[in-house]
């Protein structure tokens, strides 16, 4: 009975760490398809979030269930109600990849500074580093590697501050129309950071059982303000 609880366990962590897989791919195609023009990917992107919503549900109910008819107590219930906190962050980390997808659909039939695309594309590299971290400590249980994600999100926190100074650039109103969706999507970048941050901390919290949080934490009163209504 309780080697079927421990597959089950094992079972739910890797679904995890399979929806963080999609998390990346989702979010490289995202910048992918802003820096290109490419609205085919960005529409792709698009077309994926409903399956990410319900695996990312799954993984609620699941822990639920288990919660409900396993009785587990203090590692393993910590590491259920981990996963399902996790699963709500990785579902946020989908929308805003989204809202990077609906960005690059509006912005490709303007062809903006060079400049804007190359901070684009070298932020959406750090933010992959950092996914790559996320998902390395959590399949791992490497608390070192969970503690050092907040520092990996500190040069992407400097390239979204640097998008300021290149709009202050920009002359033609039809450039800062093209640019603040830009912004927009650094900002958007940013936040997938941030969400990641957060899932490292609870990392440490289902190993330790105690709480370190970061000043880049993601607030819980934060819960649905990822799907912004200038995205939609």
């Amino acid at each position: 009975m309780r080697e079927g609880f421990r597959k089950e366990l094992k079972d739910l962590k890797n679904e995890v760490v399979g929806i963080g897989r999609s998390i990346i791919e989702t979010t490289n195609e995202s910048v992918r398809a802003l820096v290109d023009g490419d609205v085919d990917l960005a529409e792709k992107v698009i077309a994926a979030d409903p399956e990410i919503d319900a695996r990312c549900l799954a993984i609620e109910e699941h822990s639920l269930e288990i919660i409900a008819t396993q009785f587990p107590v203090a590692r393993d219930l910590r590491l259920l109600h981990s996963l399902g906190y996790m699963s709500m962050h990785l579902e946020r980390m989908g929308d805003l990849a989204v809202n990077i997808a609906k960005a690059a659909r509006r912005t490709a039939e303007r062809v903006g500074p060079q400049t804007l695309y190359d901070l684009i594309q070298a932020q959406g590299n750090l933010v992959h580093r950092v996914l790559e971290a996320m998902l390395e400590a959590l399949d791992n249980v490497d608390l070192d590697l969970a503690r050092k994600l907040p520092e990996l999100d500190e040069p992407i926190d400097h390239l979204f501050k640097q998008f300021f100074r290149e709009l202050a650039r920009l002359q033609d109103e039809e450039d800062i129309e093209w640019a603040s969706q830009m912004v927009l999507a650094s900002r958007y970048l940013e936040r997938i950071a941030d969400h990641a941050v957060d899932v490292g901390e609870r990392i440490t919290y289902m190993v330790t059982g105690e709480f370190e949080q970061s000043v880049d934490a993601v607030p819980a009163h934060h819960a649905k303000t990822e799907k912004s209504p200038e995205n939609r």
